[in-house]
């Protein structure tokens, strides 16, 4: 998760919004990645999206079995949908979805369990990891001056 927190970091001093994700296969991190919707003009461009593309490249494989996933927030149904459809194994999150509401974000509020459960995914969720330092990056986005840069 620190990976994540600080490409997120990385991302808000590129001035791009304050999600980062990072993930591992057999311990070894084969993609870290920040929100890079501003930078590219790609709605879909989210951390956790990047991150998969990353991966994906890397390993050469659609599939990233075994795959532990870190993310300063709780995926959105798309990021949600794409780990699921990626196959990783689990999911580790900080911030939740409420808390990227609360500041401005245009979230669907349709927390990532649900969709997990209502789709019979297999993959594991894990909330909570490093809540604050999560939640404090969206405090350094609007720090930043960056909080028009929403979607």
């Amino acid at each position: 998760m620190r990976l994540a927190i600080a490409r997120a970091q990385e991302g808000i001093a590129k001035k791009q919004t304050p999600f980062g994700c990072a993930i591992a296969i057999d311990e070894r991190i084969v993609a870290v990645s920040h929100n890079q919707v501003w930078l590219t003009t790609d709605i879909t461009a989210h951390a956790e999206v990047t991150a998969l593309r990353g991966a994906c490249r890397e390993t050469g494989e659609l599939h990233l079995l075994g795959a532990i996933v870190a993310t300063t927030c709780e995926p959105c149904p798309m990021c949600m949908a794409a780990l699921h459809w990626a196959r990783v194994d689990t999911v580790y999150y900080g911030a939740t979805i409420a808390d990227a509401t609360a500041v401005g974000f245009n979230e669907l509020a349709v927390p990532a369990k649900e969709l997990l459960e209502r789709g019979g995914s297999q993959v594991k969720l894990v909330p909570g990891v490093l809540r604050d330092e999560c939640v404090a990056l969206f405090e350094q986005w609007r720090s930043a001056g960056l909080s028009k840069r929403s979607y």
